[in-house]
């Protein structure tokens, strides 16, 4: 069965068409990853590395990639090395997958100049976050997010991410940044799986899973995929979920993904972030990943050494 380019087939071809859910729109693809940055051992960014990796995720099975993102540790990368990330990862891999790229800042005129690097850069849209800190009210957040659409000819994934920023992007004030012909997705890390719905319903907005946990639930209300941490280091399984669950089988879609939840857990749910974690699996895998720069830290032997059996425990259980 074919679809057009961009969405989603409906659950199966028994399915009554007056249940069937539309299909959803993919503006960046469907299974990203928020990639890490590597970094050299003397801590410089690692561009060959990053060449490395991105092509290895591509090749494993994910279709979008979202740059200086948390994961990537953007508040500890600098203007030039942000744009020259970009400039990396689309030279490795050239325009098969869409290249997010995180250009949030808590200071408006910062970001905007940033969304203009990445569109320089070679980036396909920008990811942008709630100005954080300052925690500005919700017409301020919403001036915010509609002058940085303004400034570039690029598509906005809004980031609302409130447990980290201090401030969420109310359903009410998404609803009317669904306005804007350049916001067009949502990288939900809200916790509100009733406002997300909400929003859903009334909006086009592309909606992706920016919490790996909620990844096959939030698909299956409508929305376009996930940005994974997780797909650092098990991108073909993370994507596995949503190919099970668009070819009808809702059974193995489930099935991956409470098989995947102990990783998830143990990458993203502990006492250290997601950078930290992914780094440190990349690392064991010998895969481009380098240090993590203060005032995040690496994982002690411990806590590595954990994280290699969880891994080891779920590739050995297949499928």
């Amino acid at each position: 069965m074919t679809t057009p380019q961009g969405t989603r087939p409906a659950l199966s071809p028994s399915a009554s068409p007056a249940l069937a859910p539309a299909p959803a729109p993919r503006p960046f693809g469907r299974t990203l990853c928020a990639m890490i940055t590597p970094f050299t051992t003397a801590g410089a960014i690692d561009l060959d590395g990053a060449g490395q990796l991105a092509a290895h995720l591509v090749a494993e099975g994910c279709d979008g990639l979202v740059l200086n993102g948390t994961t990537g540790e953007s508040p500890t990368t600098t203007d030039t090395e942000k744009a020259q990330l970009v400039e990396a990862v689309r030279e490795a891999v050239g325009e098969r997958v869409p290249l997010v790229a995180g250009v949030g800042t808590a200071d408006t005129r910062h970001t905007v100049e940033l969304a203009l690097a990445a569109e320089k850069a070679g980036a396909d849209g920008v990811l942008v976050v709630s100005p954080y800190y300052s925690r500005p009210p919700q017409d301020a957040l919403e001036a915010h997010f509609l002058e940085v659409a303004e400034a570039s000819g690029l598509p906005v994934m809004l980031y609302d991410i409130p447990g980290r920023t201090g401030t969420r992007i109310e359903p009410e004030t998404l609803v009317r940044l669904a306005g804007h012909p350049r916001i067009v997705a949502v990288k939900d890390c809200s916790y509100d799986f009733l406002g997300t719905q909400k929003v859903l319903a009334r909006t086009g907005l592309a909606y992706y899973a920016g919490c790996d946990e909620h990844i096959l639930a939030l698909y299956a209300v409508g929305a376009a995929g996930c940005v994974s941490t997780v797909a650092n280091v098990v991108p073909g399984r993370v994507a596995a979920i949503l190919e099970a669950f668009d070819a009808g089988d809702t059974a193995r879609a489930t099935a991956l993904q409470l098989r995947a939840v102990p990783l998830i857990e143990a990458m993203t749910a502990g006492a250290l972030p997601g950078t930290v974690t992914a780094k440190a699996l990349l690392t064991a895998l010998g895969l481009p990943a380098g240090p993590v720069r203060a005032p995040l830290r690496p994982a002690g032997r411990e806590a590595a050494d954990g994280l290699r059996a969880v891994y080891a425990e779920l590739v050995s259980a297949g499928g």
